[in-house]
């Protein structure tokens, strides 16, 4: 990685306030819109072009890995934040929303008549659903809470990763990014020796451990450029790469079936981790030189700030409709159902993120433990400048 000067100033707020990084915010947006658009095309039905494109879009997840990463590691930088008070305010950020939306998902279950898994309910709870390879805790809780088990893994190493040498200098830094890109796609070679799918699925698309290589990235990507690093790429260039590759998995995806080992599925999330944070650390460069990306406007910023909600709400709104009246018949009936599942929860997503999630993470960060006062003003340069990125979280 090449350094340059570090610069001395933060970017202004964005219009929220707590947004020093705005595009990022309105990436989240995006990101998850592709993962509302893969959920669609395959319980829903498929409508042309746009569900090929996204035929694979669970990738959006290990977006949001690589930004969990890349946003804690600029926001921590330089400061000392007592471990416990770290702690407390990733939970404050993801579990009651996590707590909520997973009491609508169970209640959506009991609805259409399908048994309520108490034992998978309380692993989502614990955010433990994710370690098991069995597909009763991944899906008969939240169906999309798995990933928030796996960013609860992510909070608890942060405090080691800001201690290990390597990442304190900028040789260090690009001898980690690089294992990391030789790492991802020896785990998904590994896929060839796991015979049994569903326990390949899990192991290469839930499993905490298998994940961290992409938080990991996202980790080195946020020091370097909050140490003056200028990616090689500008946020228009990676958004093209990152196309790209999703447009090539269209017609990988039609020569190989899911169900094997080399197809398209697992290299979907796994091998688009060196492109998700080439993007996010473009933005965020972007960001900090007063460089305009066409994310950080003020629409942007307001679905970003629902992204979080929308991720943990769409699959229930889409699982109640099908359930309700089946799967649509016909491009315009499909094309109808898409566009009211996202109206839906869109507007579910606004209120629970209004009503819900910023009261409640405001009222158990005020309740909680605070760092020392010293602490606290040292890092008031850095304060708003992510508050995480649970997949749709940030």
């Amino acid at each position: 990685m090449r350094r340059t000067t570090r610069p001395d100033h933060r970017p202004v707020a964005g219009p929220s306030g707590r947004d020093r990084l705005p595009s990022l915010t309105g990436l989240r947006f995006w990101a998850a819109l592709v993962v509302v658009l893969y959920h669609l095309s395959r319980q829903v039905g498929e409508v042309p072009w746009i569900s090929a494109a996204t035929w694979y879009g669970r990738s959006g997840v290990t977006f949001f890995f690589v930004l969990s990463g890349f946003v804690l590691a600029w926001t921590y930088d330089g400061r000392r934040v007592p471990v416990k008070v770290f702690l407390w305010r990733r939970f404050a950020r993801i579990w009651p929303l996590l707590a909520v939306t997973t009491a609508l998902s169970a209640a959506a279950y009991a609805v259409l008549g399908t048994e309520v898994s108490v034992r998978a309910v309380a692993a989502t709870l614990l955010l433990a659903n994710a370690w098991l390879p069995d597909p009763d805790l991944l899906r008969g809780g939240n169906p999309a809470a798995w990933s928030l088990s796996d960013e609860a893994w992510f909070y608890l190493l942060f405090p080691l990763l800001t201690a290990v040498p390597w990442l304190r200098s900028a040789r260090g830094r690009l001898g980690v990014a690089v294992a990391v890109c030789a790492v991802v796609p020896a785990v998904w070679l590994c896929g060839a020796v796991i015979a049994d799918p569903v326990v390949r699925s899990w192991a290469l698309g839930y499993f905490p451990v298998t994940r961290t290589p992409q938080f990991l990235l996202g980790v080195v990507a946020g020091l370097a450029v909050a140490r003056g690093w200028r990616p090689p790429l500008r946020p228009g260039a990676a958004v093209a790469l990152v196309a790209a590759w999703h447009l090539a998995l269209v017609p990988w995806s039609r020569a190989v079936p899911d169900a094997l080992w080399y197809s398209p599925y697992q290299a979907s999330q796994l091998l688009s981790t060196p492109l998700f944070a080439l993007l996010v650390a473009a933005a965020a460069h972007a960001d900090l030189h007063g460089r305009r990306t066409g994310l950080a406007g003020p629409r942007s910023i307001r679905l970003g700030h629902w992204s979080f909600a929308w991720y943990l709400v769409h699959e229930i709104v889409i699982r109640l409709w099908t359930g309700a009246y089946g799967r649509p018949e016909g491009l315009a009936a499909t094309a109808r159902v898409w566009l009211l599942v996202i109206a839906a929860s869109l507007a579910l997503s606004a209120a629970a993120y209004h009503w819900v999630e910023r009261p409640c993470e405001r009222r158990l960060r005020g309740a909680g433990p605070r760092p020392a006062p010293a602490a606290a003003e040292r890092g008031a340069a850095h304060s708003g400048a992510g508050r995480g990125a649970a997949p749709g979280a940030g």
